[in-house]
């Protein structure tokens, strides 16, 4: 009876080589995993901390119209008196209805104008707010506008009226 044992280090190097391959035959991109599992956990920490984000630009309009919708029709106007409340209070409901007929429809072809408005809009915002500071840092510091100094190195042609 020969059955000769392995040693001590070739049992070692075996197990670390299977260590090494179940390793990689278990999860084969663990930093993608990793990150997505970082990013549901932030999603999940950031709606808990601000609430649910908002929808797209087409369905903040559209609860936008009915918010003003309900509150337009909830409004109970003393100008007309109470026999003409009635008549005035159909009359809103009816111009409330045909507001909304008149969105719906537009927001369900287009939703996507709706997000491309809304991105348009925030570039633009951005763009005014830059040109803003701009101009308020050329006010508050004297140092920056040498125009004024006649020290400007541009190209126009300086004229000397005496």
């Amino acid at each position: 009876m020969s059955e000769e044992r392995p040693t001590s280090d070739d049992a070692r190097r075996k197990a670390q080589d299977e260590a090494v391959e179940e390793v990689h035959v278990t999860d084969p991109d663990a930093w993608a995993t990793a990150c997505e599992e970082d990013l549901a956990a932030e999603k999940a920490r950031r709606r808990a901390q601000y609430g649910p984000p908002p929808g797209s630009a087409a369905e903040e309009l559209r609860k936008l119209v009915d918010a003003v919708a309900d509150k337009l029709s909830g409004i109970q106007s003393p100008l007309f008196g109470a026999v003409a409340s009635g008549t005035a209070q159909q009359m809103l409901d009816q111009v409330v209805r045909q507001a909304k007929a008149a969105v719906e429809p537009v927001i369900e072809r287009n939703p996507d104008v709706f997000d491309h408005l809304a991105t348009a809009g925030s570039e633009l915002l951005a763009a005014y707010r830059s040109a803003v500071e701009g101009q308020e840092r050329r006010w508050t510091n004297p140092d920056t506008d040498r125009r004024d100094q006649g020290d400007d190195p541009g190209p126009g042609e300086r004229i000397d009226l005496d």
